[in-house]
């Protein structure tokens, strides 16, 4: 059985994501993996799942909750490996030896309010 081609997003979206698009087995996490980074790019005031579910074309987030709960960067699976050497390439490529400086901020923000969906009172980071 021959798998079907991916559903096609945003150009740079498609062009990026098709560099992790080895670490996929299902065709359908990989498009869900296309659709998360649809949404985070996206100009949603709040980016749930279930809005990024909206804007993209899909029935509810239960696709999208899947490949963040069973996806591959689990640090038990195999491919968080490849994931992380994929990672690692992308940046390299892009900073190549230009000097860069990194900054760690360890603190987090405190939450403020009940806005955020999922969340309590916590710091976040």
């Amino acid at each position: 059985m021959e798998s079907r081609q991916s559903v096609a997003t945003i150009r740079f979206i498609d062009d990026y994501c098709l560099l992790y698009r080895s670490v996929f087995a299902d065709i359908r996490l990989y498009e869900c993996f296309k659709y998360l980074h649809v949404g985070i790019l996206s100009p949603l005031p709040r980016k749930t799942l279930l809005e990024i579910a909206k804007l993209t074309g899909l029935k509810d987030g239960q696709s999208l909750h899947h490949l963040l709960r069973d996806g591959v960067w689990r640090v038990e699976q195999v491919r968080v490996e490849q994931v992380r050497a994929i990672r690692l390439h992308l940046i390299r490529q892009q900073i190549a030896t230009r000097p860069i400086s990194l900054c760690i901020d360890e603190t987090g923000d405190v939450k403020k309010g009940n806005t955020t969906d999922y969340a309590a009172k916590q710091y976040i980071g």
